[in-house]
């Protein structure tokens, strides 16, 4: 579980310090064929992650309750909301050419979101091992 959440935090810094503010230094053209390859790359990469995390967590959470586990299942589930509602409709944005600077600057903010969230889930879980 442990090691899930850390991957979780280290491809979350990766992506909201070099990746999502690399994208304001391509061609606009150059993203538009890049971004749809990098969604695809990004979702192999992150969407077991997060499933891993939300089945491990869910798992120790029946396992018994305190209070603890149910603060770390509430941010889990605040970073799938934040995720689907908000950080992949930005990319579809981004994808359909629909204002992409605005797109990524939103990404960028709703992203310090997830980031906060998985850097305390890890920071909680280390505390608590």
């Amino acid at each position: 579980m442990l090691i899930n959440d850390f991957g979780l935090v280290v491809l979350i810094w990766m992506v909201q310090l070099i990746i999502y503010p690399g994208f304001v230094y391509y061609k606009k053209e150059d993203l538009l064929v890049w971004h749809k390859k990098y969604t695809i790359y990004i979702t192999i990469i992150v969407l077991p992650l997060m499933v891993g995390q939300l089945v491990f967590h869910s798992l120790d959470l029946m396992g018994g309750y305190d209070h603890q586990k149910s603060i770390v299942g509430l941010m889990i589930i605040a970073c799938w909301l934040i995720t689907f509602a908000y950080a992949v409709p930005l990319h579809k944005r981004i994808d359909s050419d629909d204002d992409m600077t605005l797109a990524i600057r939103s990404l960028i903010k709703v992203n310090w979101y997830r980031t906060i969230l998985w850097s305390l889930i890890f920071l909680l879980q280390l505390i608590s091992f």
